[in-house]
């Protein structure tokens, strides 16, 4: 990825169009407009997380930053105010460098410079200054924190108030400390307000004003010909760092992630970078845990299961890998795992069909590269309660059916990963015999066939599952005249069932499929048309009557489309991966692949800088949306950089069923 952007990138409003993401292993992040702005309610230069990964609370919210020298100021910060005029810090950005952050401006003859961190592990950010006064007069860089001290998502009102201390910024029970360098504190004599507009907002139907407040400010002065280096650092703790241990402790862990997948390709360095952010302790269970999302999602057990190979077995994290293994395997209830662990010692949610087909399926994974047989033993007795409680029926309908296939969904449940529900709305109804979970059933039976020797158990009667499963699905899914897979059979036959869709892709890229070679290629050559774009795949046929081209507006309107055609990144890593199994990984399918791959390395400049996001609109897929940094999206694309450079890693397996 070319990480350097300058005047041509910050036209107006573009240069508040994208983001920067510093996470910090505890589900708190740092993110802001690559202009340095708060464009959204959820950014935030200090998301702290007091409890991992969900006690999230915005405490500084942004920086403003006025350069003065004489009687001449201008802003370095950047910033849109509702009802007030806004900072315009992008006009004199000459350079951001997206590998540090580090931004360079220059106005008046003098050159500030800002770099900013996270400490992994700690509710800790550090900036750094480099002031070069080039004036022939004194100047003065004024910095002012802007606090909300309040939930991520939250909103302050103009009740609270922020008691600024030496060397502390307390709210009521919470308390916020700094550190300065070559700089001095200033109380305000009372807490100021103001009100931001977030742009990218507004757009979503969002609530598109926000409050901060400001009780002090900090303050550097350099004089004429003086080169100033200073620094603040802010964070929960009371003993904070040095700002260039912080700065130094980022760069050192982004070169050691990105080097992590020992993988060749800018792109597969870059997601192998862009993979750290998601993989966060939780406070709980006592292990790891994978974030779904930024800046929205915290951990579900799905979307986990989906990015756990790529974010950690592709990483080489097999101690994270199992800490995650073991949490749901220690979690799973009636043979489902959970989709979603709250905090506060409230139960987990069991409302997802696939997690558990999907966490065998990260054991074959995961023992294929280990070879650690001792934790697949461990956690045996947790998979083989999975496919008893399958076959014989657990809750949301889920059973195996007389023809050998699984059902699932009932009543106003929805258990697939397409699980939009508007009251009593249910705009892709998949009730009935989905055909990715019965790809994930297969595939998970034939992988139990082949672990129970190591428990001391017979894979016999799995081999028979998944005979009498792989011979119906062919026949019951199969459209001959389509040349494809039915999306669905369902309980009360409908047009749904037969709609083009992405999930028919995982029946072949999984590494067990029940489908013919001959299928096979007629279920690729069918999502390539109309399905396949460069950075995903739609979830409906263009063609298709419920087909929606863009996502926005309202949470209903938004919700409408989710799946109705609209572009996911991460379906693509299970394209990819069955366009190679298909190819037999020939140097001329390894190249084609290879060259698709190219057009995702401007994604990683668009959105959010390094990262993949949730979705693109499905006519035309530009500007992301949704989620700017989405796990599933970089595992899975991850998993199909290193299967390009080695191809014994995808864990497939070489065999077809009879044609």
């Amino acid at each position: 990825m070319d990480d350097l952007f300058g005047r041509q990138d910050f036209a107006g409003a573009s240069a508040q169009q994208n983001c920067f993401l510093l996470a910090n292993g505890l589900g708190g992040y740092c993110s802001l407009s690559t202009a340095f702005s708060a464009t959204r309610n959820d950014h935030a230069l200090l998301m702290a997380c007091l409890r991992a990964p969900t006690a999230r609370f915005d405490l500084v919210h942004r920086l403003s930053e006025q350069l003065s020298a004489g009687e001449r100021s201008a802003w370095l910060s950047t910033q849109d105010k509702a009802g007030a005029p806004g900072e315009d810090g992008w006009r004199h950005l000459i350079l951001l460098d997206a590998e540090g952050p580090r931004w360079v401006y220059e106005t008046g003859g003098i050159r500030v410079t800002r770099r900013v961190a996270v400490q992994y592990g700690a509710n800790t950010a550090a900036v750094r200054y480099t002031i070069e006064n080039g004036s022939a007069l004194p100047c003065t860089l004024t910095v002012t924190p802007w606090l909300r001290f309040v939930p991520k998502g939250g909103r302050l009102t103009r009740r609270r108030r922020f008691d600024w201390q030496e060397g502390r910024i307390s709210s009521g029970q919470m308390s916020l400390y700094y550190q300065l360098e070559n700089g001095r504190a200033e109380a305000l004599d009372a807490t100021r307000f103001e009100t931001l507009f977030f742009r990218q907002d507004a757009p979503d139907g969002r609530t598109p004003t926000g409050l901060c407040a400001a009780a002090g400010r900090f303050v550097f002065e350099a004089a004429p010909g003086q080169t100033l280096e200073a620094a603040m650092v802010l964070g929960t703790e009371p003993h904070l760092p040095k700002a260039d241990t912080v700065l130094s402790g980022q760069a050192h862990r982004r070169r050691m992630q990105a080097a992590a997948a020992g993988l060749h390709s800018p792109l597969g360095k870059a997601l192998s970078a862009a993979a750290d952010a998601f993989v966060v302790d939780r406070a709980s269970t006592g292990g790891k845990t994978i974030i779904a999302g930024y800046p929205f999602f915290t951990d579900w057990g799905r979307d986990t299961m989906i990015a756990l190979p790529g974010c950690t077995l592709t990483t080489g994290r097999y101690e994270d890998a199992r800490s995650i293994l073991r949490t749901f395997a220690e979690n799973e209830r009636d043979g489902l795992l959970p989709n979603l662990f709250p905090d506060q010692d409230a139960p987990p949610h069991y409302n997802t069909v696939d997690a558990a087909l999907l966490f065998i399926n990260c054991l074959w994974l995961y023992r294929a590269r280990t070879g650690d047989d001792d934790f697949i033993r461990e956690v045996w007795p947790c998979a083989v309660r999975i496919i008893q409680s399958y076959q014989e029926g657990t809750l949301h309908g889920i059973h195996k059916d007389a023809d050998g296939l699984l059902c699932a969904g009932q009543g106003l449940d929805q258990v697939t990963w397409m699980d939009v529900r508007i009251g009593d709305i249910l705009p892709t109804p998949r009730h009935g015999k989905p055909v990715e979970v019965n790809a994930y059933w297969y595939n998970a039976l034939r992988i139990m066939a082949r672990l129970a020797p190591l428990s001391g158990a017979d894979g016999a009667p799995y081999d028979a599952l998944a005979d009498q499963a792989g011979e119906r699905f062919r026949r019951a899914f199969w459209m001959p005249e389509e040349n494809r897979l039915r999306d669905v059979i369902g309980d009360i036959p409908s047009a749904a069932d037969t709609q083009l869709r992405c999930n028919q892709i995982w029946a072949v890229s999984m590494p067990f499929t029940p489908l013919t070679r001959s299928q096979a290629a007629g279920v690729v050559q069918s999502v390539r048309r109309a399905l396949w774009t460069p950075c995903g795949l739609r979830t409906l046929s263009p063609d298709d009557p419920d087909f929606h081209p863009t996502y926005g507006g309202p949470q209903k309107v938004r919700d409408l489309a989710y799946h109705q055609g609209t572009v996911w990144p991460f379906p693509l890593g299970g394209y990819y991966l069955a366009e190679l199994r298909l190819g037999d990984f020939s140097v001329e399918t390894i190249r084609r692949v290879s060259q698709d791959l190219d057009a995702l390395l401007p994604a990683l400049r668009e959105g959010c800088l390094g990262q993949l996001p949730e979705i693109y609109d499905g006519a035309v897929p530009g500007p992301s949306r949704g989620c700017f940094a989405q796990a599933w999206s970089v595992g899975e694309l991850l998993r199909v950089c290193e299967a390009l450079e080695r191809p014994a890693a995808a864990g497939l397996d070489n065999g077809w069923a009879q044609e």
